[in-house]
């Protein structure tokens, strides 16, 4: 295989597909498969497909397309017209391999599970290639086995190169006698996935094929049976496959992988989106870059050729700008969700009103919804509070004797931000303390926390009456 220069194609009607295979939830680096089909389509205006190659019959699982479909509905990568199940084609993939035959394009192989076994070794120890040999590629039919059912394979050119113009790759050249004759129909008359493929590509009008390089080598022998029906080629673009931040090849052992997992984690569907662009695909060094930027800038010349690392702390950093940019009332619905999904207190009414009226220092804290949540338990947990360890260590007795005389002075205060802050300096400053010293009792007694948000916001949010109640439970302040 060599690679040369990238050959430049133009297609005139873009029609991008993602195309899974339904034997578990959505990887990562299917998703980001999905997001570049995707945004391509957009970009030019083009259709997007969703295919279920769900032709394994034994590992494919309703319960697969199901979180298939979740993830991609998450994510918010809608597809255009219905799903195709290409199982569900096997006749119309099948008809093509009759005309093959009919052509004198594809032959039937009576070769035995045995035969082929010791075709195989043989040509190990021969220091050969394994692959099929062509045995009865050119015999007549009269020497058709009686009783034997045949496999349907390709004639595949035996001399020359298939050349791939690959829009990531570049120009990649395969030796024709390394790409032996392989099945397209099995014994019992199934299709096989290289014939599908080719089949649902074509009738589904696909002109760009989007997808990871482990499939290179697969679009030369798709090549073959594209080239035999006289079908236009579609434009290829092979992606590298996802690393992990070790460099290593991508695996469980690298922690999330799965879409549905990032989404427990608590990110959101838009910072996942510019994470996954930002995977091999770059824009100066744009990295912000909002869906709508994404549609507009997204091309196939800009995707590099080496892996791209997982590294979460980006991701952290990119949910953190998407959460403080987000719309209060929608986190203040997906924290609500999320509670739900934890089977924790979810918040209605008046609680859900102090939630968004909180949302604004909230949100400058948190990395993810997890976080959210986390940080925003304090609102509505039921008093008294139970402190963490680092309040608790705040709550010390002295701490707590001077809670008591902060709160005299605090029931006469107007109760706004400004005017909270301003008396609890003017308490430090009389009292002879730090303001910290102050304020750190302070946010222990009320949040249950060593850390939150500004707590001169935090008492605004929380009102009078619940913040010196809150002061009052803490122990010798009655």
């Amino acid at each position: 295989m060599t690679i040369l220069p990238s050959t430049m194609v133009q297609a005139k009607s873009i029609v991008t597909r993602f195309a899974p295979s339904p034997t578990g939830f959505l990887h990562i680096g299917g998703a980001r498969t999905a997001l570049f089909n995707w945004l391509y389509a957009r970009r030019h205006g083009g259709t997007f497909r969703l295919r279920i190659e769900d032709t394994d019959r034994q590992r494919s699982t309703n319960e697969a397309i199901e979180a298939l479909i979740e993830g991609l509905t998450w994510l918010e990568l809608g597809w255009d017209g219905e799903i195709v199940y290409q199982f569900a084609r096997a006749q119309r993939h099948a008809e093509v391999a009759h005309t093959l035959l009919k052509q004198g394009l594809a032959y039937h192989c009576y070769a035995t599970a045995e035969e082929l076994e010791a075709m195989r070794e043989a040509q190990k120890a021969a220091g050969k290639p394994v692959r099929y040999d062509g045995r009865w590629r050119d015999r007549p039919a009269s020497d058709a086995r009686p009783n034997v059912p045949p496999v349907v394979r390709i004639k595949a050119p035996q001399t020359g190169e298939t050349v791939i113009a690959d829009k990531v790759q570049g120009e990649v050249r395969f030796d024709n006698d390394v790409l032996d004759d392989f099945v397209l129909l099995r014994s019992d008359g199934t299709p096989t996935y290289m014939l599908s493929v080719v089949v649902d590509d074509f009738d589904m009008g696909i002109t760009h094929v989007i997808r990871g390089d482990d499939h290179l080598t697969n679009a030369a022998r798709q090549r073959q049976i594209i080239d035999s029906m006289g079908w236009p080629q579609p434009v290829y673009a092979h992606l590298p496959l996802l690393h992990g931040e070790d460099g290593a090849k991508l695996s469980k052992r690298h922690g999330a992988l799965g879409i549905h997992e990032y989404e427990a984690l608590g990110y959101l569907p838009e910072a996942m989106r510019n994470y996954l662009l930002r995977l091999g695909w770059s824009h100066g060094d744009d990295e912000v870059i909002a869906t709508e930027q994404a549609i507009a800038w997204f091309d196939l010349e800009h995707i590099g050729r080496s892996p791209a690392r997982i590294d979460l702390k980006k991701l952290d950093n990119l949910n953190g700008h998407y959460l403080r940019a987000a719309d209060n009332e929608r986190l203040a619905d997906l924290l609500c969700a999320l509670r739900r999904k934890k089977g924790q207190h979810v918040p209605g009414g008046q609680q859900r009103d102090l939630l968004v009226r909180a949302m604004n220092g909230l949100k400058e804290r948190a990395k993810t919804m997890v976080e959210l949540n986390d940080n925003s338990s304090f609102l509505f947990a039921p008093r008294p509070l139970s402190l963490d360890e680092k309040a608790a260590k705040i709550l010390s007795p002295a701490a707590r004797a001077l809670l008591a005389k902060l709160a005299a002075a605090l029931a006469a205060t107007p109760w706004d931000a400004a005017a909270l802050e301003a008396a609890v300096r003017a308490f430090a400053e009389t009292e002879g303390v730090k303001l910290g010293d102050a304020a750190q009792p302070l946010r222990a007694a009320l949040t249950g926390k060593g850390t939150s948000p500004p707590i001169f916001d935090v008492m605004a949010v929380l009102g009078r009456e619940e913040c010196l109640a809150r002061i009052a439970d803490q122990d010798g302040i009655r």
